[in-house]
């Protein structure tokens, strides 16, 4: 009989991730945000530790109760680009379509740690969907549909297989890209069944997997991953950037290599977006921009993502790396500056 998923504080004592005494306080977090850590992240976690990477991500914190100057509700701006249930248009030829708001895990820096969770908004009823692929039928410029949430590997693949029918019914939408947690921390859900239905969309279809911690990269998670690309399904990697998490060099290039030879491309290194209560697992812009230089030209390129960042308010993502051109001078990648002509 495999564990079931950690829900509670009191839940996550009785396992031995946190202290007996934390609950109380732990409990007042997940009263306002949801927790939820699977097995697979839970047999990580080195109780005795008190730094301990995954712990960060996944295990609640007291601090998340403190909103800091700046934070916002939604930090992004999903609501701003909302023109139908379900649906963010933030950019012309692709839109986000959010078909649940139940995850396998909750992230403690979710920039939608507001609307995820067992008891959050979002999950779209059969009209909803209706309306949500009305919309994305109507508008011959959406090239791409990027299934987002939540996460939308934890629907069934039976579910997953019906909207993903009803998508190929939309001619211009060419690509289907599910961003997803599931391959690293709950390998085992990546069954033949879901690969199967993955294969069998007519449109490009592209996995996301978001890791962050090259300790998350396990062997199961490692074979789940193979399990879709020997199914010629293409994997990207997202990674947020966090505090004790992944905020050195080692760590990143550890990470970039691993994801590489899972055969998932580093794609996109995301700066912490101002969700409430995630302050204490922020680095700043100019920490972030001095990791990129650190990695640059010690990892392969094909290991490199974009570190990038979502302005906050809904006005898009911008590349922040470094910059490595100033006036009539070029910098390599060991910082010594070489003329070149503007």
């Amino acid at each position: 009989m495999p564990s079931p998923t950690l829900r509670t504080p009191e839940s996550f004592a009785e396992a031995g991730l946190i202290a007996p005494e934390r609950v109380a306080a732990l409990s007042r977090v997940a009263r306002r945000y949801a927790v939820a850590v699977t097995p697979a992240m839970a047999d990580l976690i080195d109780p005795a530790d008190p730094a301990d990477p995954i712990a960060r991500q996944f295990l609640p914190d007291e601090r998340e109760l403190q909103t800091a100057p700046g934070e916002l509700v939604d930090p992004i701006g999903d609501h701003a680009h909302s023109p139908a249930p379900g649906v963010v248009h933030r950019y012309s030829d692709r839109v986000l379509l959010k078909v649940t708001h139940t995850c396998a895990v909750y992230c403690r820096f979710c920039f939608r740690r507001e609307m995820v969770g067992p008891e959050g908004e979002g999950t779209l009823g059969p009209g909803e969907l209706d309306q949500a692929l009305a919309y994305v039928a109507g508008r011959p410029e959406i090239w791409e549909v990027i299934l987002t949430g939540g996460d939308p590997f934890v629907l069934s693949p039976r579910r997953l297989g019906a909207l993903i029918a009803r998508l190929g019914e939309i001619p211009h939408v060419r690509v289907l890209r599910f961003h997803t947690r599931i391959p690293t921390v709950d390998p085992a859900a990546v069954t033949a069944e879901l690969v199967s239905v993955l294969r069998a969309a007519r449109q490009t279809v592209y996995v996301a997997v978001h890791a962050n911690h090259p300790r998350e990269l396990t062997p199961p998670a490692v074979s789940a991953c193979a399990r879709l690309t020997d199914a010629g399904v293409p994997l990207l990697g997202q990674t947020v950037l966090l505090k004790g998490v992944n905020d050195d060099a080692g760590t990143l290039a550890a990470l970039f290599r691993g994801m590489v030879e899972a055969r998932i491309k580093p794609y996109y290194l995301h700066q912490a977006d101002l969700a409430p209560g995630t302050a204490h697992l922020r680095t700043t812009l100019e920490e972030g921009q001095a990791l990129m230089r650190a990695i640059r030209g010690t990892i392969s390129g094909i290991c490199q993502p974009t570190y990038v960042l979502d302005v906050p308010g809904g006005f898009g993502k911008v590349p922040v790396g470094p910059a490595y051109v100033t006036e009539d001078q070029v910098e390599d990648p060991s910082g010594a500056r070489h003329a070149y002509p503007r």
